[in-house]
């Protein structure tokens, strides 16, 4: 597509004001009757050596549940995570690994559908299979069904399979 210096200078400004791709494309048409697909206007706009500005830059999660300053990364003072009881436990409290008596194996080869697989031994001697699907999700699954295993256990199995996991590579 070849457009005359004023109507590059038309699309030169819009880009200048952050206008997004489809907004350009719907402003060619309305403005200069010019009838774009996307990908055509996509590379008229790359023809023209320009970039369209990023709108708002992705957020950063922190893991440890305070706040972050959005310019330096850092925990912004002062803040504190709040008292929710569904809220995961700081690292000082999480039981130590190998504390209890929760034994964790991981299979050579995974189980179809999962990245990982193994069992899990939790300290009153049930056994259940876990696995870590393609989304990072964890399952389990107990041999016996309906059971449910305390939720130290559940603590330590999840600190001794992050660190079977990170031996690895994960």
């Amino acid at each position: 597509m070849n457009l005359d210096d004023a109507q590059k200078k038309k699309v030169t400004e819009w880009i200048a004001q952050g206008l997004k791709l489809s907004e350009i494309q719907k402003r060619l048409g309305e403005e200069l009757g010019l009838r774009l697909t996307y990908m055509e206007a996509r590379l008229l706009v790359d023809d023209l050596k320009l970039i369209p500005k990023d709108t708002e830059p992705p957020k950063t999660v922190e893991l440890s549940g305070k706040p972050l300053d959005q310019g330096t990364n850092a925990p912004v003072a002062g803040v504190e995570p709040s008292e929710d009881p569904g809220a995961s436990p700081l690292e000082g409290e999480l039981p130590k690994a190998g504390a209890g008596n929760v034994k964790v194996k991981v299979d050579q080869i995974a189980q179809p559908g999962a990245v990982v697989s193994g069992s899990v031994t939790f300290s009153d001697g049930n056994t259940a299979a876990w696995y870590l699907d393609q989304f990072g999700r964890l399952g389990l699954a107990p041999k016996n069904q309906g059971y449910k295993p305390p939720a130290s256990d559940l603590q330590l199995f999840q600190t001794e399979l992050q660190n079977e996991l990170a031996k690895m590579g994960f």
